[in-house]
């Protein structure tokens, strides 16, 4: 089917953080439309796709997006005008070539994503079909069973995510035992609301971090995880079967490049990587963590192939700064064994079509792949799509709380009941393969 572009808009946003982002729309000759919200990290990888920023003082801070907005109506947008919307992978080299840098650092990624996103969802309007089952089209054509992804519930944040709190930058709860999404969504909502009222009794603030979790000051990075020991307990769920324990640890941001190890701060101590190892390895034999992610350095690649052939068998270890959902560091994880899955994010790389990519060749190597959400996030429910449209065994969009991550919840509720309606089945959760 013919439907080519016929307009490319866009201008200047705010996410979640107030921060500038960029919004697009994209219409077409048959009159049907796309649009897009990029998200933004605040913890990010060194080898990400560049965001594109004015860094001029006078606006926002240094963090408007004017000169992205302009390479997407001024620049890309005119060489993209009269091609077939349908044709997304022509679409997405076609802006490869504009910008003709290695990380879109001449236009931007959150430029070229904007509209290779919008142009997704153009199609499939075009095309009279979900946005997930034109994802899956794009994925695999052949294949007609869809799954929905486990919810990773990220409901203690630190790090770069929390102010003076736990060096690691997310504690989240699992519903892995439990098949039904719904009850997932309302196990995360029990959990969260009994750590609620933990928090309020031992007297620690509940505000929230940038991702919807509490942020208590003054924890160690081990007192999280005694927390969450105990609001399960008081729920009917079971700790271990029903609901298991996953961390992000964004170990970059707290590694010391000049000693080579690692500053914990909460705790006082510098360690090193093998002693980080050893640590997690305590962790899991006391809490029932099934993945850790980012738990070393993106540079440590060492350690990464240490850590996964301690515990490698046992549990997930996630690559995210590691990977940075690029081709060229995947297949160097995969081929050094530095790892077992990989955390897929949209901007890091910048296209829709690159990032399927990398989730097939992720998959076909048995890494499990998760969907995620930025720090910086937006009323955009794309990932959502993303993770059923590719058969991703879990997602990560925050906290049952707030607008923007609660969204993605919401999307995948209606994407529940519209496959059961029209695919007259209903669809279980994926489990975690043999993390499980």
């Amino acid at each position: 089917m013919i439907d080519k572009i016929l307009n490319i808009y866009s201008r200047q946003v705010l996410d979640s953080r107030g921060n500038p982002t960029i919004y697009t729309l994209v219409k077409t000759s048959s009159g049907n439309t796309g649009f897009s919200y990029v998200p933004s990290g605040a913890s990010t990888g060194s080898k990400e796709a560049l965001e594109l920023r004015d860094n001029d003082p006078k606006y926002f801070n240094g963090k408007s997006v004017l000169s992205a907005v302009k390479n997407v109506t001024d620049e890309i947008g005119p060489n993209l005008i009269g091609m077939n919307v349908n044709n997304l992978d022509e679409i997405d080299s076609k802006m490869l070539d504009i910008d003709g840098t290695e990380y879109k650092s001449r236009l931007g990624a959150n430029s070229i994503l904007s509209i290779s996103m919008a142009c997704t969802r153009a199609s499939a309007a075009s095309n009279n079909i979900e946005l997930f089952e034109l994802i899956r089209k794009l994925y695999d054509s052949e294949l007609n069973n869809y799954k929905l992804p486990n919810p990773m519930f990220n409901v203690l944040n630190g790090g770069s995510h929390a102010f003076n709190s736990t060096d690691f930058q997310e504690y989240m709860i699992v519903p892995v035992g439990i098949e039904n999404f719904e009850e997932s969504i309302s196990a995360g909502f029990q959990i969260y609301n009994k750590l609620k009222k933990l928090l309020e009794r031992k007297n620690y603030p509940t505000t929230l971090g940038d991702e919807g979790g509490f942020a208590p000051p003054g924890l160690t990075n081990e007192e999280p995880l005694e927390l969450l020991t105990k609001a399960v307990s008081q729920t009917e769920f079971k700790l271990g079967s029903d609901i298991k324990f996953a961390l992000d640890v964004a170990a970059s941001e707290f590694y010391d490049n000049s000693v080579d190890m690692y500053d914990l701060k909460s705790e006082s101590k510098k360690i090193s990587s093998s002693e980080l190892a050893f640590l997690y390895e305590n962790l899991v034999q006391k809490y029932p963590i099934y993945s850790i992610e980012d738990g070393l350095s993106e540079d440590d690649w060492s350690g990464w192939q240490n850590l996964t052939k301690s515990i490698g068998k046992n549990i997930q270890l996630v690559g995210d700064d590691l990977y940075v959902t690029q081709k060229k560091f995947l297949r160097r994880g995969i081929d050094e064994n530095a790892g077992n899955s990989i955390l897929i994010k949209l901007n890091q790389v910048g296209t829709v079509s690159e990032t399927i990519e990398n989730i097939k060749l992720a998959q076909n190597n048995n890494f499990e792949t998760i969907i995620s959400h930025r720090s910086g996030e937006t009323e955009d429910t794309f990932i959502a799509d993303l993770a059923v449209g590719t058969s991703s065994t879990q997602i990560k969009t925050g906290a049952p709380a707030r607008g923007e991550r609660v969204n993605k919840y919401n999307r995948l509720l209606i994407i529940h009941d519209i496959i059961k309606n029209k695919y007259k089945y209903s669809p279980k959760n994926n489990t975690v393969g043999t993390y499980k």
